[in-house]
């Protein structure tokens, strides 16, 4: 089973945008703080991005702005791809 919970903070405000099949979504980035401070007391964060998508995402540009505390369940995905000189990337 492939399911996460994040819990962070928006890295800036969301923006809608909408596919050529007319499908809402909003790409976002969120920064997670570590359960853990580093060596110098300082906490770091990981900044993940997220997409969400229909009616979901329209709602989310309606409350969420940069700095806002959300929360959000959902799957992982990587994607990978060769380049012009047939190196493979991942994305996540």
């Amino acid at each position: 089973m492939n399911k996460t919970l994040l819990i962070g903070r928006l890295v800036s405000n969301p923006e809608l945008t909408k596919t050529s099949a007319d499908k809402s979504l909003v790409r976002s980035r969120i920064a997670v703080t570590r359960r853990y401070k580093a060596a110098n007391g300082d906490r770091q964060a990981d900044f993940i991005d997220v997409i969400i998508w229909g009616k979901i995402a329209e709602n989310f540009v309606s409350y969420a702005k940069k700095g806002s505390l959300i929360s959000i369940e959902g799957e992982i995905r990587t994607h990978s791809y060769e380049d012009k000189k047939n190196k493979k990337t991942l994305h996540n």
